[in-house]
């Protein structure tokens, strides 16, 4: 049975991505989800490790497919060439709960969890990934549509039932592909970085109050967070948004983890191309061999 769960936890699995020809004559729904895992990213654009692992990930998001949501959380540093408020207020949430975390980049965060660094951390990374899988028992369950506006996107919440927990926010978190490197800046990697984080947006379930939005056209809600949140977002010509269930961000501190209870995403992308195996892809497979015999040993 352990090895059977530990197989099934390696095969890759689809996640609700929609290609780029996608019309939206009617709203795109999630569908209901909450088990995808939060891994955030702190990168730079002129960090050189960083440029050369970028293009890998784009191929590690597809082949973990739902089970994890791959954000990239860039400074506002004096030198990253993007710096947008929103990916910075998510690096200060992660080091209100874990104010050991530096700026070392690339650190890759699960679920709050331990920092792991650069290239070599992604055994790690992996572990951490698997491990969660197996401990979590229950999420809470989320869905939310999107639809063409005139200027952009909106987003909304359609579906959120929610784990008891107090001092919760719904949170919304908005992707951009592909976003363009500017001319004229130190750039030690591709033209483009992937899956940068550039708006977001809070609601307090308690009070049903939005306590920080950036990096959006608006953001309202109808009676509370759970009915008609709604973020609207400029136009992009690839995206994802992520719907967190989490920890409200004034509750958080060294003795309460910036987990998720629950996530899902929508992502509007081409998919990776399929290429000969990255490192990154060799360290997961070799992460799962391991594991699964570990697990046919303890059997016998």
């Amino acid at each position: 049975m352990v090895v059977l769960l530990l197989a099934l936890l390696c095969l890759p699995v689809q996640g609700k991505i929609i290609d780029l020809t996608t019309s939206f004559d009617e709203p795109i729904s999630t569908g209901i989800g909450g088990r995808t895992l939060l891994i955030e990213e702190i990168t730079a654009t002129w960090c050189p490790s960083c440029a050369e692992v970028d293009p890998e990930l784009v191929q590690v998001a597809d082949s973990h497919g739902s089970r994890i949501a791959l954000v990239a959380l860039h400074p506002t540093d004096g030198e990253d060439a993007f710096m947008p408020p929103a990916s910075q207020h998510r690096i200060e949430r992660l080091q209100t709960s874990n104010p050991s975390l530096q700026a070392s980049t690339p650190t890759f965060v699960v679920e709050g969890g331990e920092p792991r660094i650069g290239y070599e951390g992604w055994q790690d990374v992996q572990r951490d990934i698997l491990s969660t899988e197996l401990e979590r028992q229950h999420v809470s369950t989320l869905a939310f549509e999107v639809e063409r506006t005139v200027n952009g996107y909106s987003a909304t919440v359609t579906h959120a039932d929610l784990l008891g927990v107090t001092d919760g926010q719904l949170t919304f978190l908005i992707l951009q592909h592909h976003k363009a490197m500017p001319s004229g800046v130190f750039n030690p990697g591709e033209a483009t970085r992937d899956r940068v984080l550039v708006a977001t947006a809070e609601c307090n379930i308690n009070d049903g109050n939005i306590t920080i939005a950036l990096g959006l056209q608006s953001a309202t809600t109808v009676d509370d967070c759970t009915t008609g949140f709604t973020v609207e977002f400029e136009e992009l010509s690839s995206w994802s948004v992520i719907l967190l269930h989490e920890p409200a961000t004034s509750s958080l501190g060294e003795d309460v983890v910036a987990n998720t209870y629950g996530a899902v995403e929508l992502a509007y992308r081409d998919r990776a191309p399929v290429e000969q195996s990255s490192g990154f892809e060799t360290l997961i497979l070799a992460a799962c061999v391991a594991l699964s015999l570990a697990a046919v040993y303890r059997k016998k």
